[in-house]
Parts: C-alpha cells; sequence; structure tokens
C-alpha cells in the first residue's frame, strides 16, 4: 500500500466516519495535488477501518465524465452493499443523492499481469452478467457533493450506499445507445419519471472502462476475484434524494432497483424475458 501523503486528510475522514459528523473541508481543499495521493488516502482510511481485513474488496465504483477524461475508481465497504428485500434503517447520511447505474460482474480472476494486456475489446468476455444499480452518494464533507475533487476521490468518491437489483446474462452487443433509463420518486401509479433519458451514460458503453478500473483495481500486485461487481458512473447525474420517499430507477429491457417503504425492491423488467 502506498504510505498515506497526508495523513490530516485521511485522520478527517476516519473521524467523520466513526463519530457520523461531516469534516470541514475548507482547511483542506489545497492540501491533495493529485489523484494518487486520494487513492492513498482511500486505501489508509480503509485499512484504520479495516473494510478489507478478510479479503479483497468485492465492490467498487469507476467512472469518468468522458473517454477522454481520467477515469476514477473506489472500493466500497461492503456493509453499505443492499440486494433485494434488505432493509437500509441501519444507514445514515447527511446529503443524500441518488445515481442511476449499471453493475457488471467479473467473470474470472484478472491478475496484474492480466490486467495490463487488457484491451477494451477484451471487456464483453471479463463480464457474466449485468445488474441496474442505485448508487446512493453521500459525503464526510460538511461542504457534501460541492467539496473540491480530490476531497471527494480521497473520500471513496463520495460513497454513501449501493443497492444491486438481479443479475442479468447474455449482455453482449446490448444497444446501449438505444437504452432508456428512468429514475421516480414517490409510489404514485402512473406518475411520469422525475428523469428520463436515451444513451445518456457518459463513456457509451459501460464496458469499456474495464480494462481502465482493472488496472487500478490490480495495483500493488492484487488479483481482482472472480464475481467482483463494479458501477459504471450515472447516467442521471447526482439527484436529491428525497426523505422517506420510495425510489425507483429502471432500464427497461434490463431491470429495476429501487426503495420501497426502506427495502430494497427489484425485479426483471417486463420485457427482459422476451428480450433475452
Amino acid at each position: 500500500m502506498t504510505p498515506c501523503p497526508h495523513p490530516c486528510v485521511a485522520a478527517a475522514l476516519i473521524a467523520a466516519r466513526r463519530s457520523g459528523q461531516p469534516a470541514p473541508a475548507s482547511d483542506l481543499a489545497h492540501v491533495l495535488r493529485s489523484d494518487d495521493q486520494a487513492y492513498a488516502i482511500q486505501d489508509a482510511v480503509a485499512q484504520a477501518l479495516g473494510w478489507f481485513d478478510g479479503g479483497p474488496p468485492r465492490h467498487w465504483k469507476s467512472g469518468g465524465a468522458a473517454r477522454t477524461a481520467a477515469l476514477t475508481h473506489a472500493a466500497l465497504p461492503a456493509a453499505g452493499v443492499r440486494t433485494a428485500g434488505q432493509s437500509l434503517a441501519d444507514l445514515r447520511w447527511h446529503q443524500p443523492a441518488v445515481e442511476a447505474e449499471i453493475a457488471l460482474r467479473l467473470a474470472r480472476d484478472v491478475t496484474p499481469a492480466q490486467a495490463q494486456q487488457l484491451t477494451h475489446a477484451d471487456a464483453p468476455y471479463l463480464v457474466d452478467a449485468v445488474a441496474v444499480a442505485i448508487e446512493i452518494a453521500d459525503s464526510r464533507w460538511q461542504e457534501g457533493l460541492q467539496a473540491p475533487a480530490a476531497l471527494r476521490l480521497a473520500d471513496q468518491g463520495s460513497h454513501g450506499a449501493l443497492l444491486l437489483g438481479g443479475w442479468l446474462p447474455n449482455h453482449r452487443g446490448h444497444d446501449w445507445a438505444g437504452q432508456r433509463c428512468e429514475v421516480r420518486f414517490g409510489a404514485a401509479p402512473g406518475a411520469a419519471p422525475a428523469i428520463e433519458n436515451t444513451g445518456a451514460y457518459s463513456l457509451g458503453d459501460p464496458l469499456w472502462l474495464l480494462p481502465i478500473w482493472l488496472r487500478h483495481a490490480t495495483r500493488g500486485a492484487r488479483t481482482v476475484p472472480a464475481h467482483t461487481v463494479v458501477t459504471t458512473g450515472s447516467w442521471v447525474g447526482a439527484l436529491p434524494m428525497p426523505a422517506d420517499t420510495d425510489i425507483l430507477v429502471r432500464f427497461p429491457g434490463l431491470g429495476e432497483v429501487g426503495l420501497r417503504a426502506g427495502r430494497v425492491h427489484a425485479a426483471p423488467d417486463a420485457s427482459t424475458a422476451q428480450a433475452h
């Protein structure tokens, strides 16, 4: 693990997670000068809190604004990952936001040497299933998602929780440019989506980021195990999350995931069985 370059940032994040009270970012805004420094702080926080003492991370987030931009990544603590039927009552947030995402599941182990050789054309053969997902973004900084980018990255990319829908195989050749995404708040029958779009994903194809993410995840001679999950970035930005309101994210043809009365709801799309 790379030595932590700025222990004051790591200490602030560790204290915020332990106390539940966000830390001020203002005094630390210009401390971090590179993504590598932010990643070293991610590692220091994870080590201090024992997130991966039992083995390598099994859930990650990755993404970026465009293929020409630097992608960013973060390993996610297992305690915040939830699936159908599970409650979120034990989780606490400060300024949560909803991100509608596609999650990918690795078909096999990937070693550091293999990761270095991967091309974007290899990506479809690395994945055995996809799922609709919600990342609940949140921050350990008082400034929330307006904190400086490097501090947000150091804070596990402002990760709060991950809600996973059901896994769907046969993803190869999927028409991502024609894929629609819908987000709804509230349980009113027939209510219009709060937001909907088609082909709005910033990288074009979620699988495109796999070689870049895997080269990051295999740093330090680490092998990424089969069935590791990575989310790939929001199709709708970060939407403020209403309190005590049902949430539904739907990708027609792939399925839906959301919250109903505080528990994770997940279901295949009505057209999934026909399409796959």
